[in-house]
């Protein structure tokens, strides 16, 4: 497993831990105190769940996974896979603190900033399926499934 399959999944394990934080806070803000979780702390929490741990951990595990690029292969750059680690993993940080902030700070640079936070993820998302499109094949497959051999 080489290191930035490794820091994908670390990444994502980071993100659980910060998605269960915030869970466990808004269970005991709910039930302990009355106070029931607005929408972008619901937001902020599914962001970290979902985006942060499970998308990041289906990343890592596909860059590990998927068969080597050909060596004619000029789409895939290691290079992308690293700059879609950085866009997603960025873009839903800034997401996830700025959702939390904007149940109580009520301003328009913030509102930008998640917004353009959520471009970001969705640009990272499009650079790493770009870079993997080409690995998306099957090697030796065709050679089974011609002789009959049903998977």
């Amino acid at each position: 497993m080489h290191t930035l399959v490794r820091r994908y999944i670390k990444t994502a394990i980071g993100f659980l831990a910060l998605g269960l934080a915030i869970g466990g806070w808004l269970i005991v803000r709910r039930d302990l105190f009355g106070r029931p979780p607005g929408e972008y702390e619901v937001s902020a929490h599914t962001h970290a769940i979902f985006v942060g741990f499970v998308m990041m951990m289906i990343l890592g595990v596909a860059l590990w996974l998927f068969p080597r690029p050909d060596k004619t292969d000029t789409r895939y750059r290691p290079a992308l896979a690293e700059a879609a680690y950085w866009l997603v993993t960025i873009g839903t940080a800034v997401r996830i603190a700025g959702e939390l902030l904007d149940s109580s700070i009520d301003a328009a640079w913030l509102r930008w900033a998640i917004v353009l936070a959520g471009l970001t993820q969705i640009g990272g998302f499009a650079v790493f399926f770009y870079t993997m499109w080409s690995r998306i094949r099957g090697v030796g497959s065709q050679v089974r499934e011609s002789r009959g051999e049903r998977f």
